[in-house]
């Protein structure tokens, strides 16, 4: 059967998010050719990120149902029972995230909104000054550096990992890149989260997607022209 999941603003969000970390992390670590000041560049899809990011938040709160966050945090024996029948057999079947992923969604929001606050308070001396730099102090700001390059590292992991488990459920069944394409998953039977799969109500109060595109943009226009 084949329940609705994911709704456009949802999956929008995702593929956005995947071209703005991807750009992100080749201006930086891959050498950012083509691009005359890859610097400028990394900064520039930073700000995009954290709109995207702010969005995210905000539709994690009044969004469509499998969108908020309530509906895919689970507590730990929860997790460990799915990560032990993910272990020896077929999974649990979830509608939205599973107990793993959900947890996994927000280690990476979390991860990737100190990636993209942090930057704004960074310069490399020479090409690029953020437009919050020195608003700490300098000493402030050569710590979040340092912390800036680790959580980067830490970011590669978890995008790793993401990879993997999709690798994973595939060989299990399940299909979740085409679910995030199509916002509709096939389930062989009845899912764990099936009272929020049930409701088919997808679409969410338009006026409050205005507002959380409002809130996600604002930042970002200012930020770019700073």
């Amino acid at each position: 059967m084949h329940y609705p999941v994911w709704d456009l603003p949802t999956r929008l969000f995702h593929w956005a998010l995947v071209g703005g970390v991807a750009l992100s992390f080749y201006t930086m670590k891959l050498g950012g050719a083509p691009f005359l000041f890859p610097v400028e560049i990394h900064a520039k899809a930073g700000y995009v990120v954290m709109g995207l990011l702010l969005f995210r938040w905000c539709w994690g709160l009044v969004g469509s149902p499998h969108a908020r966050f309530w509906n895919f945090l689970y507590g730990p024996r929860r997790m460990l029972t799915y990560a032990r029948r993910l272990l020896t057999g077929p999974p649990p079947p979830y509608a939205g995230h599973n107990p793993l992923g959900g947890l996994m969604v927000m280690v990476m929001l979390a991860s990737l909104t100190f990636q993209a606050v942090s930057g704004l308070f960074l310069t490399d001396d020479i090409f690029f000054r953020a437009p919050l730099y020195g608003v700490f102090g300098r000493d402030v700001s050569r710590a979040l550096l340092t912390l800036h390059h680790l959580n980067a590292n830490l970011l590669m992991g978890l995008i790793a990992a993401h990879l993997l488990a999709l690798v994973v459920h595939r060989l299990k069944g399940e299909r979740l890149v085409v679910a995030m394409l199509t916002g509709r998953k096939l389930l062989p039977k009845e899912p764990e989260d099936a009272p929020v799969g049930a409701t088919h109500r997808q679409r969410a109060n338009p006026w409050l997607l205005l507002v959380s595109m409002a809130v996600a943009a604002a930042p970002v226009i200012w930020l770019w022209n700073a």
